[in-house]
């Protein structure tokens, strides 16, 4: 399968997909991207659940069972893993050709 089409990740899309390396539902992602952003990043309900329904289309993620029957629980997929390490290498190359620039 040809990874690359997904790339490059949006920034929001890129927190999310870190965020789902581990099991998690929707508040949860939210509060993560936050963190992980060190609070330059704030994902919106309707934004994070238009970018769910996208990566659940293009079976980046996928829903898990969860003890809590209210929320609905993601992680990534073996694809998701594949396209977030292709774009963390893509963002590590952007930093080593620029490094020298400024």
């Amino acid at each position: 399968m040809n990874f690359n089409k997904f790339l490059p990740l949006t920034e929001t899309t890129f927190y999310i997909m870190l965020s789902l390396i581990k099991p998690s539902h929707g508040y949860a992602i939210m509060q993560n991207v936050e963190l992980l952003s060190e609070n330059k990043v704030k994902v919106a309900a309707g934004t994070l659940y238009g970018a769910i329904e996208n990566l659940l289309k293009q079976k980046l993620i996928k829903s898990v069972k969860s003890e809590d029957k209210r929320r609905k629980v993601y992680v990534l997929t073996d694809e998701g893993k594949e396209v977030l390490k292709l774009e963390i290498i893509r963002i590590k190359h952007l930093i080593n050709i620029s490094q020298d620039a400024i």
